[in-house]
């Protein structure tokens, strides 16, 4: 009997987070069970953020120390044939010359860096501090990063509201100078700004939130550990308030020997952050978890490799979307459904893969949004409007090939030498061909905006599709439309289509 061929084992993954204070790396295969075994870890402070929020741009001497490290990064990466997200935050975010060090990064370590929105950060630390969090248990959680600090409130592993603020511990101590001894009217002048950026970004009313909030960063952990004396527990607001008036009166040497010298240099201004948000939230304490984005990266990439779990949350954000842009949203609906249909009965046509299904779902939800600009070319409007969404969960290449699919649900047709195709790699621009011709075909068949097709089915023949129509009224309209995307169906999938039209009642 021939020995059993042994199980392929799981993808390592892998998570580069270059944040405003360092770059990290982590390592880990997925168990059995759906949790993340760490391979590897690597922390490289060599603060890409160092000048960026006084000057505008990344220095080319902190652009070299980024490279070097990012090439040392992939090399590891490509030995243990990693699946890798690699993501910048805040100081990337503002730097003007960003698009040089990503162009940069990408032809000398060969990553795709992503320079990711505020929500997006404020979502991924969410799911990795809240992995595996029972499904009903609420959470607030605050993130302190050097350039920015997150705020999100959960309910289980998934965000029900997210903001990110322009507060960041080393932004505060370039802005005021915090990392010498810090005078009362410096520390008065951080307190008002503090709180004045809370009052602008956070909503003056808040829903009932925990007393305890999670905080996840280093400098959370370091400010809370000063505040209970390393002793372990959470740290009140009255114990934060202390350590921001101790840190503030303490010389710059004693904090150097309390702290990692470079951690020494911005703990003012991070104490001071955390004091702010803790009061605005109207939490009793703050309790140090040790998970962070680069843990909710590593989740990411977990369930973007299970096809078969069902998460609502792109559709969510593509309908509260179209709810901002006054959308037809029956019609929206609609046209997801039959999209997602056609997709589905079409499957093997196609040939696309199960994780692409939700970029069609929200092209068809916002296809339309353009109209909100002007009906007139508003399939280019809702390109534009798509293209510069703020989208948690979606990639910057993943928006913009959605952006694309919903530029073409009207007029021309997605031919790979139209200008609307431009930039994009060949196998992106078939994806985009494809789920396009999908699209339309959905739209034609709901050009009334009235809904008369209640459902459909699909079936093959060796040239033939059919599509059989359950109507609740007449299709004259639809199948007019209908017609005209025949011929680019047959184009882009190789058989003709036909349609058969079944009354509701039969």
């Amino acid at each position: 009997m021939a020995p059993s061929a042994r199980p392929t084992p799981p993808p390592v993954l892998a998570a580069i987070d270059v944040g405003t204070n360092a770059v990290r790396l982590e390592l880990a295969r997925p168990d059995a069970d759906g949790s993340l075994e760490t391979l590897h870890q690597e922390r490289d402070p060599i603060r890409p953020g160092e000048g960026v929020f006084a000057t505008g741009e990344m220095s080319p001497e902190t652009a070299e120390r980024l490279l070097s490290t990012l090439r040392r990064y992939a090399a590891l990466c490509r030995r243990h044939k990693a699946q890798v997200r690699a993501v910048a935050t805040s100081a990337l975010r503002e730097a003007r010359n960003r698009q040089d060090i990503v162009r940069r990064v990408h032809e000398e370590a060969g990553l795709d860096l992503e320079v990711v929105s505020g929500k997006e950060e404020a979502r991924l630390i969410c799911l990795g501090v809240l992995h595996r969090k029972p499904a009903n248990a609420r959470s607030l959680l605050v993130d302190i990063g050097g350039g920015s600090t997150e705020v999100a409130i959960a309910t289980g592993e998934k965000p029900d509201d997210l903001w990110s603020l322009a507060l960041g511990s080393v932004r505060l101590t370039e802005v005021f100078d915090t990392s010498r001894t810090v005078t009362p009217k410096q520390l008065r002048l951080m307190r008002g700004f503090v709180n004045e950026v809370l009052h602008k970004t956070l909503p003056e009313e808040l829903p009932t939130l925990p007393r305890v909030a999670l905080g996840s960063s280093g400098t959370i952990q370091a400010v809370v550990g000063f505040a209970v004396n390393d002793n372990g527990g959470n740290a009140t607001v009255r114990q934060l308030t202390q350590s921001v008036e101790t840190l503030a009166s303490m010389p710059p040497e004693r904090r150097r020997k309390r702290f990692d010298p470079r951690r020494a240099d911005i703990i003012v201004s991070g104490a001071v952050i955390l004091e702010g948000v803790a009061k605005h939230l109207g939490v009793d304490s703050i309790s140090v978890v040790n998970r962070g984005l680069r843990d909710g990266l590593l989740v990411d990439l977990l369930y973007r490799q299970d096809e078969s779990r069902d998460d609502h949350s792109l559709a969510d954000a593509a309908l509260a979307i179209g709810q901002r842009f006054f959308f037809d949203e029956k019609h929206a609906r609609q046209v997801s459904r039959m999209s997602l249909a056609l997709f589905d009965g079409l499957a093997a046509l196609h040939q696309l893969p199960l994780s692409v299904r939700p970029h069609l779902e929200v092209a068809a939800l916002l296809h339309d949004i353009g109209t909100a600009v002007s009906h007139e070319r508003h399939h280019r409007h809702t390109y534009y409007l798509i293209h510069n969404a703020d989208i948690p969960g979606l990639a910057d290449r993943e928006r913009e090939i959605i952006a694309r699919v919903a530029r073409y649900h009207r007029r021309s047709q997605p031919e790979l030498s139209h200008s609307g195709m431009a930039g994009l790699t060949p196998s992106e621009a078939r994806r985009v061909r494809k789920l396009a011709t999908l699209l339309r075909l959905a739209n034609a068949l709901d050009h009334s905006h009235h809904q008369p097709i209640r459902d459909f089915k699909v079936t093959h023949g060796r040239d033939i599709v059919t599509l059989h129509l359950h109507a609740k009224q007449p299709l004259d309209l639809e199948l007019w439309n209908a017609e005209r995307e025949v011929a680019p169906f047959r184009k882009v999938f190789g058989k003709r289509l036909a349609f058969q039209v079944h009354s509701a009642g039969r």
